[in-house]
């Protein structure tokens, strides 16, 4: 037979004779592209958006206590299909969610012959993928010690990240807490950090759009894992710091086979539309358990914010259940030492008190007495399923409604289950749980339906605390709504309306953002419960529009659109609760912004604006949206604005 005939014929009998090495999948809409196989052995991904590479080829791959997956693979096979769900969610950006993906299965094998596979999910603007793990012969556990999957960014990429604090440092060795500034649109080269970076990231692809990573899904069944620093172009998954908790628990992820690891995500863009709007944290994970209950959102006043540890008397809190009550809100915070300083029976007259306002009772605990040196109380009421259990019987006796949980410090597979235990039992007693001093959340909002909120950033607290903070405040609040608010929901604690972040609000730390900045925060961060950091004075010396504003101010959404900004600049969200818009902005640079907006869900109609004038006064006056649905608007510097329908 002719050398012609041979080649023939082997095209005739189909792709079987060949090796397949690599498969590819693409979106629904047919944009956003990837492509997995080997290069030399070792599992790669590669990612483009309408043809530009967006992610070059990235290594995938995990180490385990059962076998190496990093190199000398094989590619075994591949297979497609769909993934549909819609869903209803109202503590998170949407409440109603469509969600469609096309998937990829791709298997792999090692020297030693066990399988692992990487499953992908490609929806229009997203990517979420994982490891899957089978059962090899009779091995039903094992260990994954190291993950390698890598994030390889084009030539020219800057990125926006918040390095990983150190572990058993900062306040009473609390850390890491999620709480470290950002080092906004820097060279690739420059992201160094011995520790790393939290999850999320984002990262502009120089003129070709933007790439969000984060991770999600996360439980008691993993630990959370954060970015490394870049090495040789290339940022890896790091698992956290054996030191973090004290030195305490594997830094690996203990799996039952078969099993799987979490969720990594990818969000795409030629613009940051796509980053802002995005669901992907909650649409590839599953609700773990009922709620007990139909928990309720809303608003709170939060003593300890700005009048700090000497208001934790009786007295000072009938101040803020009064001011909650004049505001309208649902809620207040009691934070640290009520229970030494006020003591359980006095707290329950207080509760009692709270009741006849029509005000709910939000109580904050120490989260561990084990693991660092924070010393507030309550100590040692969380940290174990027996204490727990107890104070939670007495929570939901007296009448609480949620808790704020504080100082876990850690990433750590020993951790999450912290986390879970909490949120397991308080359903059981129908208790909402914040926490704070924590990790990112990381798809919890659907996973635990008492979940409502964390803090994981620079919050309002460092305001207080930090002249630099303060100095920042426009350039952090210009992040939030690409970063981190991006991917979870953000417990801040803000709208700040003291002239100075004190209790007598005459001198010292002196707020360097407008009125009207504050109340476009109360839009631009999302998150079910706010706790707001008004003072019982600002019921005197507020104009009465502003606390009209707020009095108003939904906590949860319909709908969130991006309008415009550049993360560190200035940022314009638009958000709908049932009927009602409400577009806010603020600019973090040192000029007056002059924006031309487009909302075509507000043209024709005429609506409030609340914003600054040249001298940094807050005002409000009603204007008609042209039915062109554009607008101009001048933000100040450190300013904002609102528009409301």
């Amino acid at each position: 037979m002719s050398k012609i005939l041979i080649f023939i014929s082997l095209i005739l009998l189909g792709p079987s004779l060949f090796a397949q090495n690599s498969a590819t999948q693409k979106s629904p809409d047919g944009n956003l592209e990837i492509k997995v196989g080997l290069d030399g052995g070792k599992p790669f991904y590669e990612v483009k958006y309408r043809g530009k590479m967006m992610l070059q080829t990235s290594p995938l791959g995990l180490e385990t206590n059962e076998g190496d997956f990093t190199s000398g693979m094989k590619f075994l096979k591949s297979s497609t299909g769909t993934a549909n769900e819609n869903y209803s969610l109202e503590t998170i950006k949407q409440s109603q969610v469509s969600y469609k993906a096309n998937t990829l299965t791709v298997s792999f094998g090692n020297p030693e012959e066990k399988q692992i596979s990487v499953v992908f999910q490609v929806s229009d603007n997203d990517i979420a993928f994982r490891y899957k793990l089978p059962k090899w012969g009779d091995t039903r556990a094992c260990v994954v010690e190291r993950e390698l999957t890598g994030y390889d960014f084009p030539a020219g990429t800057t990125s926006f990240l918040s390095p990983m604090m150190q572990p058993m440092t900062g306040f009473a060795r609390t850390a890491p807490s999620y709480e470290s500034g950002y080092e906004v649109d820097v060279p690739l080269e420059t992201n160094t950090s011995e520790t790393g970076y939290v999850f999320p990231g984002l990262f502009k692809i120089g003129d070709s759009g933007w790439v969000l990573l984060s991770e999600t899904g996360v439980s008691s069944l993993s630990n959370a894992s954060h970015l490394s620093s870049v090495k040789d172009g290339i940022f890896t998954v790091e698992y956290p710091d054996p030191a973090q908790n004290n030195g305490f628990g594997s830094t690996g992820i203990q799996i039952g086979l078969p099993g799987h690891t979490p969720w990594r995500t990818v969000t795409v863009g030629e613009t940051l539309k796509p980053i802002v709007e995005t669901t992907i944290p909650y649409d590839v994970v599953d609700q773990l358990y009922e709620p007990s209950q139909d928990y309720e959102y809303g608003k709170g006043s939060w003593s300890w914010i700005v009048w700090q540890d000497d208001s934790m008397n009786y007295e000072d809190q009938v101040k803020y259940i009064d001011l909650a009550a004049a505001m309208d809100f649902e809620y207040i915070l009691i934070d640290a030492w009520w229970d030494e300083r006020i003591g359980y029976e006095k707290m329950e007259q207080l509760i009692d008190y709270a009741s006849s306002k029509g005000i709910g009772v939000f109580l904050w605990y120490n989260s561990n007495g084990i693991v660092n040196d924070a010393f507030m109380t309550p100590l040692n009421k969380m940290n174990t399923s027996i204490a727990r259990k107890k104070e939670m019987k007495w929570l939901k006796e007296v009448g609480v409604k949620g808790l704020k949980v504080d100082f876990f410090g850690g990433d750590k597979q020993e951790t999450m289950k912290l986390y879970e235990n909490i949120l397991s039992d308080a359903n059981d007693y129908g208790l909402m749980v914040i926490f704070h001093g924590a990790t990112l959340p990381r798809g919890w909002e659907k996973m635990y339906p008492n979940f409502v909120g964390s803090e994981a950033v620079l919050a309002s607290e460092m305001l207080v605390f930090v002249q630099d903070v303060r100095n920042k405040e426009a350039v952090y609040a210009s992040l939030h709504p690409f970063i981190r608010n991006a991917v979870a929901s953000m417990e801040f604690g803000g709208i700040m309306l003291n002239k100075f972040l004190n209790k007598g609000n005459k001198e010292g730390q002196e707020r360097l953002t407008t009125d009207a900045f504050q109340l476009a925060t109360g839009v631009l961060f999302q998150n079910p419960v706010q706790m707001f950091a008004l003072t019982p004075n600002n019921l005197e010396d507020v104009p009465e529009f502003e606390l009209d504003f707020v009095r108003e101010l939904p906590t949860t959404w319909d709908e969130t659109r991006f309008i415009d900004g550049y993360p560190g600049k200035f940022s314009v969200l638009a958000r709908r609760h049932d009927q009602t818009w409400y577009v806010a902005g603020v600019n973090a640079e040192k000029s007056v912004k002059k924006l031309d907006l487009e909302l075509p869900m507000l043209a024709g109609k005429t609506v409030t604006l609340y914003s600054d004038n040249k001298k940094k006064e807050t005002y409000s006056e009603e204007i008609r949206i042209p039915s062109t649905g554009k607008i101009s608007v001048d933000i100040q510097p450190n300013g904002g604005f609102v528009i409301k329908n």
